[in-house]
């Protein structure tokens, strides 16, 4: 019987992913070579190689663990077999946690995802569309009128269009984290903006 792989080789494979996602964000896919990862993890060339046989490797992994990930709230979502607008609410939540975890990851994906083969691009691109359908269909169970039935799709990229650039203005020291922001886009987008409550804390 073949062995599984050991903890510390997935430790070591996420903590790659980790390095090349973050070098990938700030220096772009294009600018950033196989020894600046190696370096940025501390490994020799060949334990990266090891792992990873190239950057497009680096850059698939990067986008396909994210995009997996993020699906993976829709499955976790229906096991909880909440019904309405807590459905939304708690999808809403989920993937803006998801997000405060996976900024680098995040701005791979929207920003590196060009550099893909047809095929690898594609089949990225149908785990997004799963997360869309999830969030669609749970939009129009939300019994908010025909509008949230009849143009869920539309209403759903439009929640995504709040959300998914949220890492372009988030600063790590400013007055909101993620974790208020989750409820926040969940009023706005449910209630408009008259229906926005502050956090707890101070917000200047």
């Amino acid at each position: 019987m073949p062995r599984g792989r050991s903890a510390s080789y997935e430790d070591q494979r996420e903590m790659i992913l980790a390095q090349a996602a973050q070098l990938f964000a700030k220096r772009g896919y294009s600018a950033t070579s196989m020894n600046q990862v190696a370096e940025a993890c501390g490994l020799s060339k060949a334990t990266l190689y090891h792992y990873y046989k190239d950057k497009y490797a680096l850059l698939l992994s990067i986008a396909d663990d994210h995009v997996s990930r993020l699906a993976g709230l829709i499955d976790d979502e229906q096991a909880l077999q909440l019904k309405g607008e807590a459905r939304l609410r708690h999808l809403i939540r989920r993937i803006v946690e998801e997000y405060a975890d996976a900024q680098d990851a995040h701005r791979v994906l929207t920003e590196d995802v060009k550099f893909l083969s047809d095929e690898d691009r594609q089949r990225v691109l149908d785990k997004e569309r799963l997360v869309v359908a999830g969030f669609a269909r749970a939009l129009a169970e939300t019994g908010q009128g025909d509008a949230s039935a009849q143009m869920a799709k539309p209403l759903t990229m439009l929640l995504f269009g709040m959300i998914n650039w949220m890492f372009t203005w988030m600063k790590p020291e400013g007055a909101l984290d993620y974790d208020a922001m989750g409820p926040i886009v969940a009023d706005l987008f449910l209630g408009g903006v008259g229906q926005v409550s502050l956090p707890a804390r101070r917000v200047d």
